[in-house]
């Protein structure tokens, strides 16, 4: 039998602040609203889901605390995770996560953007050897990491977050490698599924023969997702919209050394095995569905349509 927690994190000051003018959030209704979150999941017959308050609660947030969005985010979350067995299948910190994880491709930076601000990532594709490592690899392990951002990141969940992409060393290899309608249907995930919110993702030193090629993986993105994207020719450029201090030391700031905070994203990661295991228990069935049932066509469109890029 599952044991449902009630807990709820206590937010710092101005996390609460923001919660309570942006999100919509009442403290004295949360169990209230919580409690509407599991009595229409009882009522879901097709659908096996989490139910402890902090997970629910991130969904709460994420839709700010409009109950019926955050049915559907609920929904379309555990719906998407099960077509996509590719990337959300039997995730576990195994020696290939824990390789990827090494490289410093992607790290979460510890300092916000402000003491209630989005949380910060950095991706260094410099660091991503595309002869060992391929995109899916990089997105079965960043889902990795938003599990524990749901439960653990209240920066990311109240407040969004930002994500830097440096590519002045990416690969053209890689870039011949770009799975189109992978990158698609994460770009559904992102915008019907997470409760987190990118606030915007900045792209720096891209190089041009891989302009046509970004801006194609952007444009099968949502609109909403679309509209977030910026392009900086430098480091300098960034920092007049990020500040050198949020960024690494290897990028001249104060925001950690990014050894140390690979060496704790693997310890943290290791520790969220069994969690990630018990995600295999969740997921929907479709032939329990009342009403339409969904497909991947229905969610992410037709398939088919793009061609892998040949590369010099």
């Amino acid at each position: 039998m599952l044991v449902i927690s009630d807990f709820v994190r206590p937010l710092s000051a101005e996390l609460s602040h923001i919660a309570e003018t942006e999100l919509n959030e009442v403290a004295e209704r949360l169990p209230a609203d919580l409690q509407a979150l599991r009595d229409w999941l009882a009522k879901q017959p097709h659908l096996k889901c989490r139910q402890d308050a902090q997970f629910l609660v991130a969904f709460l947030r994420g839709c700010k605390f409009s109950l019926e969005k955050a049915k559907s985010k609920l929904d379309h979350f555990y719906t998407i995770k099960t077509m996509m067995p590719e990337v959300f299948g039997n995730r576990q910190m195994d020696e290939r996560n824990i390789a990827l994880c090494r490289t410093g491709t992607y790290v979460r930076l510890p300092k916000p953007f402000g003491p209630a601000g989005p949380r910060i990532t950095l991706t260094d594709y410099s660091k991503f050897d595309p002869k060992i490592f391929k995109m899916l690899d990089l997105f079965r392990y960043q889902t990795l990491l938003m599990e524990r951002q749901i439960r653990e990141d209240d920066n990311s969940i109240i407040s969004g977050y930002i994500e830097i992409l440096d590519l002045s060393q990416i690969s053209l290899s890689f870039v011949g490698q770009m799975d189109f309608p992978l990158i698609k249907k994460m770009g559904v995930f992102a915008e019907k599924a997470a409760p987190t919110r990118m606030k915007g993702v900045h792209l720096v030193n891209c190089p041009k023969e891989a302009v046509a090629v970004l801006n194609l993986a952007k444009s099968i993105m949502p609109t909403k997702l679309q509209n977030r994207f910026y392009v900086h020719k430098n480091l300098e450029q960034l920092f007049e919209i990020i500040p050198r201090e949020y960024l690494p030391e290897e990028y001249g700031g104060d925001n950690g050394r990014i050894a140390d905070i690979i060496a704790q994203m693997e310890q943290e990661m290791l520790g969220y095995n069994d969690y990630l295991k018990e995600e295999n228990d969740y997921g929907v069935n479709e032939q329990l569905r009342p009403g339409k049932r969904l497909s991947p066509d229905t969610l992410f469109g037709i398939e088919g349509s793009f061609r892998k890029l040949d590369i010099d």
